[in-house]
């Protein structure tokens, strides 16, 4: 059978299929083995195609490797062959070339195929609840109208899902963090947006500035309502450039999956809006000799309109790649993100506080908050607010996470010690001294009690510390569930969560933090707070600058300036006495 007239993913299914009945030590290749093949090989199409008919995968998986245990094994089979089954398939996907005016073979003729036979296969996949009527409609819809013309064809199938995120969907669910201010920013976006033409905007701003909060921030809007009437019904997808790229080896793949990408979006009527961060990776992407580059593919869509997008680039790149292409520029209009002033940057980690304190199960201080952002404004001079203060609190958090978690120093060392006096007993064992081994067992025995109070104390410490997280997380949790009831209208379990589950979790957390404050009286053996002195020990360690000295304020600082030039500057008291 000649297989150049299949697409690429469909030879990768044969042949993964004859490798599955080579190590299986079948001698036929079944209809089973193909079927397997086409599930490891090609997770997009299939996938899709089997969830958009609402089969259970995961069952049908494992019915399919029940299937392939019953197939006669033969010791020693080192050479395959097609059974009558898997011919007779291959030859009726061939024959819908003609009823689906394509030119290859993709991947769903070779299911509809194994679905139309009489076997096994057959009947395991209509059991699953999959009809050929159901399964040509669910093509239908892959394809959008689209026609198998080349051996990549598959690559270019629901190409928006494939290679681009849902933002919408993320902030539905509560994966993407609150974005707080940026009001003046966010609004001139939408104002872009809602041009008829050349309405895309590009965040042009320095690394960390936070370009990609401004995108999730008006998905964050629009799934909240809280948007101009217009842009109500807009869903954003954020492109991933890295998968457009990742596995284009022959020449115009590239080119194929990105115009199936506009095709998408074109073809929504203004309904999806494209994030594309790292703008600037996609001009001059897939531009060898002779071919286009993605720019110029984006270009005439870009300026009739049909495609709306938000760009994300830095100065420099902007610079570099948009001023010099003047076509390309004028299609976007720029929009200069800033870089927020400390008490932004403040408000922006308060916002994002519970995030982290509910990933890493530690408490923030406020004073953390507040150290953080000055500390980093004052000795990083490198990065930008606020991405290098919530870098500061989200290393100090994990630091403190890692020691909650380990053994206390003061326990260790009792644990360390008692060791060492056992193997201190038996030495003395051989040596028959009875009062120097009493001694021994009466410090053992001591050492062990204090370490079993210290360890008892430590792991009340630590339970109640984890309580008082869990209750947070799952405060969070009713409160994500909430607002999503609110959204669909469902204002009954609106009222159970806020009025109900949430009150009662804050009351629970309210008596936990109590219990520990009680303890808190006492010598504690745990630390589960970030204060000011962790950021200062994470600036230390990221610049080599004492962290004695980064707290000491400037008044501290003016107070000890004699006593420091004294140590430095001698014999000239009376102009030291004059400076400080």
């Amino acid at each position: 059978m000649n297989l150049n007239n299949f697409t690429i993913k469909s030879q990768e299914a044969i042949q993964k299929a004859q490798e599955l009945a080579l190590v299986n030590q079948n001698q036929s290749i079944e209809t089973g083995h193909l079927l397997k093949g086409l599930t490891v090989v090609d997770e997009n199409v299939i996938d899709y195609l089997l969830k958009k008919l609402g089969a259970n995968v995961n069952h049908l998986q494992t019915k399919l490797t029940e299937q392939l245990n019953v197939y006669p094994k033969v010791s020693g089979a080192t050479s395959q062959y097609l059974s009558n089954d898997s011919n007779q398939a291959l030859i009726k996907a061939q024959g819908y070339l003609k009823e689906y005016k394509d030119d290859f073979v993709s991947v769903e003729h070779l299911l509809q195929a194994l679905l139309t036979g009489n076997d096994n296969t057959s009947k395991l996949l209509k059991d699953a609840g999959i009809n050929e009527k159901d399964l040509k409609l669910a093509i239908a819809d892959l394809r959008k109208g689209r026609k198998v013309t080349d051996q990549s064809a598959e690559s270019t199938y629901n190409a928006l899902n494939k290679y681009a995120k849902n933002l919408n969907d993320l902030a539905q669910s509560g994966k993407l963090d609150p974005v707080i201010g940026r009001d003046e920013e966010i609004r001139r976006v939408l104002h872009i947006l809602s041009r008829r033409t050349k309405n895309n905007p590009i965040l042009v701003g320095e690394p960390g500035v936070g370009k990609t909060a401004i995108a999730e921030g008006i998905a964050h809007r629009i799934v909240n309502g809280d948007i101009p009437e217009n842009l109500k019904t807009k869903t954003i997808y954020a492109l991933d450039t890295g998968a457009l790229l990742a596995g284009a080896k022959f020449r115009g793949e590239f080119e194929e999956r990105l115009k199936a990408v506009i095709k998408e979006v074109t073809e929504s009527n203004g309904q999806i809006i494209l994030f594309i961060d790292e703008i600037h990776t996609l001009v001059g992407a897939g531009a060898t000799e002779g071919a286009m580059d993605a720019a110029n593919i984006l270009k005439p869509a870009l300026a009739r309109g049909e495609l709306r997008t938000i760009g994300a680039t830095t100065l420099s790149e902007y610079q570099k790649f948009f001023e010099k292409d003047k076509a390309l520029e004028r299609r976007f209009q720029k929009v200069i993100i800033d870089e927020p002033n400390e008490e932004d940057a403040i408000s922006i980690l308060r916002g994002l506080k519970e995030r982290y304190e509910t990933h890493h199960k530690v408490r923030i201080k406020d004073e953390a908050i507040i150290s953080a952002v000055s500390l980093s404004h004052r000795y990083i001079s490198d990065r930008f607010l606020p991405d290098k203060a919530i870098d500061l609190i989200d290393e100090a958090a994990a630091k403190l996470r890692l020691q909650m978690d380990s053994v206390p120093e003061e326990l260790d060392e009792i644990e360390r010690k008692i060791r060492q006096l056992e193997i201190e007993r038996e030495a003395i064992k051989r040596e028959n001294d009875t009062k120097k081994l009493e001694d021994l067992n009466r410090e053992i025995a001591n050492l062990t009690e204090e370490r079993n109070e210290l360890k008892a104390k430590w792991q009340s410490e630590k339970d109640i510390a984890d309580e008082v997280q869990e209750t947070k997380q799952t405060i969070e949790d009713y409160k994500l569930h909430a607002e999503q009831a609110e959204r669909i209208g469902d204002y009954g379990k609106v009222a159970e969560l806020r009025y109900g589950k949430i009150r009662e979790a804050e009351q629970k957390l309210k008596d936990f933090e109590k219990k520990l404050e009680e303890i808190n009286k006492g010598s504690r053996m745990l630390k589960e707070e970030v204060d000011a002195e962790d950021i200062a020990e994470i600036v230390s360690k990221w610049t080599g600058i004492p962290v004695m000295r980064m707290l000491q304020s400037d008044k501290e600082k003016l107070l000890h300036l004699e006593t420091e030039l004294h140590e430095r500057v001698v014999g000239q008291d009376e102009a030291v006495q004059a400076v400080a």
